[in-house]
């Protein structure tokens, strides 16, 4: 019981407290607001300043209380105590959220109950974990009808997962598949995302990542891009044959071989670009991760912002995923952990490096990792590059000069094809073509991706 009710109305009405004069129809959606919010006390017989102004507080009154309270789904329970002529009414956080009455949904914002339209509704039920993207069947996709063979092969032998066991029982197991009310055994979007066939890409057009790299430090003039339209697992692996691609890399000699290094450590980047795919929000699907290279930064960025649980304080070192069953496969094949700790792997690679923290930031609905590019190590690791090639080839290779030059014109541009290499070194495309299958036969180069996406390693 209240024992200074004056105290507790001079405080007015709060996130926590509403005043009713008396209890009339809008008292089951204060009621469900409350219960959608953090709890809270509703004082029937106060006005709005606070004032006592009393109200019928029979067993009568309390009854019919009580009984628009029933209304509400799912059931609430609520305790309704009298204190001389007002009624309060205590309502408890819910355990089964959300609750709902006639006129709607309702959720308490500041002193106020404001009614949720669709999309708040959706959101609300996102942050409460009622509806999660990767767990809902998707009926419109039978397994049978977009399947990958390929694709579900190679995972199986990735997470060491028996390719003995029927197909359609893993799927299940992995939350990749369910029974659908017509009784096909459809997809999942998780499903979806990690074994459809490439041909129903085009359904799925929000799940992409684009890549893109500009000239300088603004979005204005873009040098390289690419929109992976591939599983989640393609995208992740093409996004690091992108950056690797366009990233620079530096040198270190310490016997005859050469090591080439990337700028930005490979495990800090490819951690990042795991974290944005596999943590995005998959209901926004307006937008899709960005992969950007400017001149001083790489951005990382994903739709959705932190999880709701993850705080300033437990920032990095709790695990709460909005995705659990893609967090759950890419944790089968070792591209994640479970544990909360990659936030502190990334901080880690970067210092080993000596490199800066990346910086993680929220942007609305948005969350980003930026890495900064160290310019200055990168131009003057590049202005040693003849001499460590120079050092390196003689001693290791034993052919024409034009053998040395294209080696020095690799290092220097690892991305570079058999057509720009041949214009640049004022060579036929097949003399070049000769020389490359030689070098690669003596183990001195290979290349790494594809023809027209990949790059050029030197042993």
């Amino acid at each position: 019981m209240i024992k200074d009710l004056e105290a507790v109305l001079s405080g007015g009405e709060s996130y926590t407290t509403e005043y009713k004069e008396s209890a009339d129809k809008s008292l089951a959606s204060e009621v469900c607001a409350f219960a959608n919010a953090s709890g809270g006390r509703i004082f029937v017989g106060v006005n709005d300043e606070g004032q006592v102004v009393g109200v019928d507080t029979s067993n009568t009154a309390r009854s019919r209380i009580q009984d628009t309270i029933n209304q509400i789904e799912p059931r609430l329970v609520v305790d309704i105590a009298v204190h001389n002529n007002i009624i309060i009414i205590t309502v408890p956080e819910g355990t089964n959220k959300p609750y709902f009455c006639a006129k709607g949904f309702y959720l308490r914002s500041g002193p106020n109950s404001q009614k949720l339209e669709r999309n708040s509704i959706i959101e609300f039920l996102q942050t409460e974990g009622k509806v999660l993207f990767d767990t809902i069947a998707n009926e419109k996709y039978p397994i049978y009808d977009c399947f990958n063979d390929d694709e579900f092969s190679k995972y199986l032998k990735k997470s060491n997962i028996s390719d003995v066991l029927p197909r359609e029982l893993v799927l299940k197991n992995l939350g990749c598949a369910e029974i659908v009310a017509n009784g096909n055994l459809s997809y999942t979007n998780a499903g979806l995302l990690f074994f459809r066939n490439n041909s129903e890409t085009v359904h799925f057009d929000f799940t992409h990542v684009i890549c893109a790299l500009y000239k300088g430090t603004d979005k204005v003039d873009i040098i390289d891009a690419k929109d992976l339209r591939g599983s989640i697992i393609e995208n992740i692996d093409d996004s690091m044959v992108f950056l690797k691609r366009n990233l620079r890399e530096r040198y270190e000699i310490k016997s005859v071989q050469r090591k080439n290094i990337l700028e930005l450590p490979e495990d800090a980047i490819r951690e990042a670009i795991t974290n944005a795919v596999c943590h995005r929000d998959y209901f926004e699907k307006g937008s899709r991760v960005m992969i950007e290279i400017f001149d001083n930064r790489l951005e990382i960025t994903n739709p959705g912002s932190i999880p709701k649980g993850l705080t300033k304080d437990n920032f990095g070192n709790t695990s709460i995923t909005r995705n659990p069953i893609i967090a759950s496969l890419l944790h089968r094949i070792n591209y994640i952990e479970r544990m909360g700790t990659g936030i502190k792997r990334m901080n880690h690679a970067m210092e080993s490096a000596g490199l800066k923290k990346p910086i993680f930031k929220t942007e609305g609905d948005f969350f980003k990792v930026i890495f900064e590019r160290d310019i200055s190590i990168i131009s003057k690791n590049a202005g040693t590059v003849n001499g460590t090639v120079n050092g390196t080839v003689n001693g290791t290779v034993n052919g024409t000069v034009n053998d040395k030059t294209i080696l020095e014109v690799i290092a220097e541009t690892p991305n570079i094809n058999y057509e720009e290499l041949a214009e640049r070194l004022k060579l036929s495309r097949r003399t070049i073509s000769r020389k490359i299958k030689i070098l690669c036969e003596q183990g001195k180069i290979k290349r790494i991706g594809s023809a027209k996406n990949g790059y050029w390693e030197i042993s």
